[in-house]
């Protein structure tokens, strides 16, 4: 059996190969090229983006990843180990080793030679110009090569004022400083300028998309690596316990209604218009998390703009609750009227202050909640929406059961 699978991969092309791996999790990729023969496995890993490669390296058994790496180039596999001795996220996962370096004494016609011998099939942008200690000094674009004297030296044709990025710095940070530069290819060095090697514009935006991609499915628990192929064992695995959660928050918000049975039992009216404050609360709450996370993500939200964020929400809570809070108002008004409800009126005006203070509520805890969790050093969207949902639950909840206690009752 595991000699046809191996059998059918092989006869998928490199290309479909690296399709069908690309739209695979870590562990699902690593098994599948572990199916394949490693010089093809090798293949395909260097043609995918190398932040998915050092998400799928360590995934695989020894046996297989020191097959892999006995036929891959040198360079190629150093640069994949260099690669994980970085954090995930950072832009040292996503660096690759250029074809060729050069040095500054180096004439443009011996460089020339060299790029000419570089197969058309291999990615080469820059010719990057190092010193005697990898330090990178200069970058000559194939426009300078065509145009010098090939006589010249690399050293008096090259831009010496280079760009770089720091290995480090997480992709967010780095997409910033790149976004007005749209450069196909970015150098990275080291603290002393010692290089690295390169990360392509189109890798770090492919990385970006998949890290976006993602967070709707973060927010709710769905985790990261799970991808639409994903085998079901894993991804009861992964959402499983986010769902174990969801139930035990839920019992906040059953609680908040069994504190209040008495009320509810004496007013059943009551039971009919918290669906409607829990869903208007509720959606308060994901405007709130949705305009903070893509802040967030933007880099809009500077140090010390978290009040002002929360103030805003209070302000549009207050807003959004009253404005909303009188439709719902008349339609609990018309409802007990028409159950001859002598406290119709003021089960209206109940109904407006809940959905005020449960808006104001949900906005600020949709704000909140990912900066908390940025604070406390988790990522901001993960199962974020689950805390929420159990904030704006009991809040509405609490709301309109506790006021109709106390003004009621």
């Amino acid at each position: 059996m595991a000699d046809g699978r191996k059998s059918s991969r092989k006869s998928l092309t490199s290309e479909q190969l690296k399709r069908s791996i690309g739209s695979l999790g870590p562990a699902e990729a690593a098994d599948a090229l572990e199916a394949l023969d490693p010089a093809l496995a090798a293949e395909v890993l260097q043609s995918i983006n190398p932040s998915v490669v050092g998400d799928i390296i360590p995934e695989l058994e020894e046996a297989s990843r020191d097959s892999l790496f006995a036929v891959a180039p040198a360079g190629v596999t150093q640069q994949w180990s260099l690669n994980l001795s970085f954090p995930e996220g950072s832009l040292g996962r996503l660096m690759e080793m250029p074809p060729l370096t050069f040095h500054p004494d180096e004439t443009v016609g011996a460089a020339s030679e060299r790029v000419r011998a570089i197969p058309r099939t291999v990615f080469f942008t820059y010719a990057f110009v190092l010193d005697s200690e990898r330090r990178l000094v200069g970058v000559c674009t194939m426009r300078d090569l065509l145009a010098a004297d090939d006589n010249a030296t690399l050293g008096e044709v090259m831009l010496k004022d280079v760009f770089t990025l720091q290995p480090a710095i997480q992709l967010d940070d780095a997409m910033r400083l790149v976004v007005q530069k749209h450069f196909p290819v970015y150098p990275v060095v080291d603290d002393v300028g010692r290089f690295l090697g390169q990360v392509r514009g189109s890798a770090m935006f492919q990385e970006q998309a998949v890290e976006i991609s993602a967070q709707p499915g973060q927010m709710v628990g769905v985790n990261e690596e799970e991808r639409l192929l994903t085998p079901w064992p894993r991804s009861l695995k992964f959402r499983h316990p986010w769902l174990q959660l969801n139930l035990l928050t839920a019992f906040l918000a059953a609680g908040v209604v069994g504190f209040f049975q008495e009320t509810l039992d004496q007013m059943v009216i009551l039971a009919l218009f918290l669906p409607v404050l829990a869903g208007q609360s509720g959606n308060t709450g994901c405007q709130a998390l949705a305009v903070t996370l893509r802040g967030m993500t933007l880099g809009e939200l500077e140090q010390g703009a978290a009040r002002t964020v929360v103030s805003k929400e209070v302000l549009l809570g207050v807003l959004n609750g009253f404005l909303v809070g009188l439709v719902a108002g008349v339609g609990m008004f018309v409802v007990a009227r028409a159950q001859g409800n002598p406290n119709a009126l003021a089960l209206a005006g109940i109904v407006v202050l809940a959905m005020m203070g449960s808006c104001v509520i949900s906005g600020i805890s949709g704000a909140l909640i990912p900066l908390t969790l940025q604070r406390v050093g988790a990522d901001p969207a993960t199962a974020s929406s689950i805390f929420l949902t159990t904030a704006t639950d009991v809040a509405s909840m609490g709301m309109l059961l506790g006021l109709a206690t106390l003004l009621l009752m």
